[in-house]
């Protein structure tokens, strides 16, 4: 690569001529980057939206293939129809899209909004497009899963009182502990598909901003200007997770400032984030819920 590996950037990023990948919510933010980066570089790129007409404008700005198809992750009947309308092989799956602390609300199918949309939603996309993935999938998680537990008995907050933060940060660990169970059963599976996850550390984009909390917005702009690396950096970390020669399992964040900004490269975890059982037990759950098994 053209840097030396912790000064890795896009710029390093190897030819995907040839590859169809997908990201997940492309039409803003790191998704946007993503999908513009890999195009560059050559891939056929899906942006997977819930909004067509946002993916659409947000499709005119990147150069070369790309697609517009649409997805609601918060809605398990619009997971299916994605996945159902998909032929032909994919090469990589980027589960990029997510909400951010927003207050207590449900999705389509009953779950806690960001637990169904964070975990759940890219659970049952992951295991339903597994059939045509010949080279990886990538989650997106945070650093803010440090913070995070799994409540197995009340994934959904049902009975718990509501904590915004405690919510996402419990989605974000479920993210970590997904990707590590998919790659055993992957691995299990006699299959060379890895599993990777990857942070963008604290980046700017609209996640800070639209949590529909004035006080939680304005706190999110201001940690933008101040704070936070560009957009450009904090796709880095999966762009990174999705091109280079990694193991799977690996989780990938930026290597500076307690991984809140700079270049990637492997990053810390939880204890948490690391129970095997932990992350089988949700694995089971995440099934009983959604009505989706591995897919392999």
């Amino acid at each position: 690569m053209a840097h030396d590996e912790m000064k890795w950037t896009a710029a390093d990023l190897p030819s995907f001529e040839g590859k169809t990948v997908v990201v997940t919510g492309a039409n803003s933010g790191l998704g946007q980057v993503a999908a513009r980066q890999l195009s560059e570089a050559g891939a056929r790129v899906v942006l997977a939206v819930r909004e067509p007409t946002r993916g659409r404008a947000a499709a005119t700005a990147i150069r070369g293939e790309t697609e517009v198809r649409q997805l609601d992750l918060a809605d398990l009947a619009s997971i299916r129809a994605f996945a159902d309308a998909w032929t032909g092989d994919l090469d990589i799956l980027i589960n990029n899209a997510g909400v951010m602390n927003v207050s207590q609300g449900r999705t389509a199918d009953g779950f806690e909004t960001q637990f169904g949309t964070n975990h759940l939603g890219h659970f049952a996309l992951t295991n339903l497009l597994l059939p045509h993935v010949r080279d990886r999938v990538v989650t997106m998680s945070s650093i803010m899963h440090r913070g995070g537990t799994i409540e197995l008995s009340d994934l959904n907050w049902e009975r718990r009182t509501y904590s915004r933060g405690g919510a996402y940060a419990q989605s974000k660990l479920a993210n970590l502990l997904f990707a590590l169970e998919l790659q055993r059963r992957l691995t299990a599976a006699g299959s060379t598909v890895r599993s990777l996850a990857a942070h963008p550390g604290y980046s700017a984009t609209n996640l800070q901003t639209r949590t529909g909390n004035p006080l939680f917005d304005a706190a999110g702009r201001v940690g933008n200007k101040v704070i936070a690396q560009s957009a450009e950096a904090g796709a880095w970390p999966a762009l990174f997770a999705a091109s280079q020669d990694l193991p799977g399992g690996a989780y990938v964040g930026p290597d500076q400032m307690r991984e809140m900004r700079g270049h990637p490269a492997l990053a810390g975890r939880s204890a948490r984030a690391s129970d095997l059982g932990l992350a089988e037990k949700l694995w089971a759950a995440s099934e009983d819920l959604t009505g989706v098994s591995f897919g392999l």
